[in-house]
Parts: C-alpha cells; structure tokens; sequence
C-alpha cells in the first residue's frame, strides 16, 4: 500500500488551520482580535478548499490508504476538532459580552431619555404618543 497523496494534502491543510486557529486565539487572548489570522482571505481560502477536499475522501480510500497515514490522518483531524472548538467557545464568549454591554449602553440611553424633565414639552405627552427623532438624526437630516 502507498500513502494516498489527497490524504496528506488534507492533513497539511488542517495543519495550516490548526496553526491559524492557535494564532487567533492567542490574539484574542491578547486583546488584539484585529490580528487575528483567519481574517486573511488566503485562510479562508484554504479552509475552503479543505472543507471541499476532506469531503471528497470517502470510506474505501481511507481503508486503502496505510495504517500510519490514516492515524496521522485521525490525529490531525482531531486536533483541529478541539482546536475549532476552543476558537469557537472563545469568540462566542466575546460575542456575548459585547452583545451584552451594548445591550446595556442602549438601555442606559434609553432609559436617560425617557426620565421626565419638568420644563421639556414631552414631559406632559402621552406615553404611548411616538417620540421625536433623535437628535443625531435631526443633525444627519439636515446635512
């Protein structure tokens, strides 16, 4: 048996990957999401086309191929899945709470606004009546 040469291009593909991935991480980690690596669209081109070769591969080549390659195969494979998931678990974490303090920053506004000013005219509008434009959008209109 001969090693299967799409088999060793996928496990370099995932290798790369796998570097990518540690490399956003470390930056997310750092605070530095700008740098993170898989925002280069050679990576994402390459997760692409790894995507498409490791599909291609079906049962009967993987059995064909030799013992050593498929472990080295499976080993990579697994690798990149725990390393895909830290990546992942990461940015969701990040995710959320920015999502959550710009929930926060808006309800603070919003609560700012609503507060009642005793000599504004909305003070003794109804509370279901529509609320004027914001002032930015007054500015931006006006320009």
């Amino acid at each position: 048996m001969s090693n299967d040469p799409r088999i060793d291009t996928v496990v370099k593909m995932a290798e790369r990957l796998i570097e990518a991935l540690t490399q956003d991480i470390a930056m997310l980690e750092a605070g530095r999401p700008r740098e993170m690596t898989s925002l280069d669209p050679r990576i994402q081109q390459l997760c692409a086309q790894y995507a498409r070769e490791a599909a291609r591969l079906n049962r009967h080549e993987l059995l064909a191929a030799p013992a050593g390659q498929r472990a080295r195969l499976t080993s990579t494979t697994k690798r990149f899945q725990e390393v895909l998931g830290l990546h992942t678990r990461i940015l969701t974490r990040i995710r959320t709470a920015s999502e959550g303090m710009i929930k926060a920053v808006a309800e603070e506004v919003e609560k700012r606004r609503s507060r009642a000013r005793p000599y504004s005219p909305a003070h003794g509008a109804r509370p279901n009546a529509p609320r004027p434009a914001s002032s930015s959008l007054l500015y931006n209109a006006v320009v």
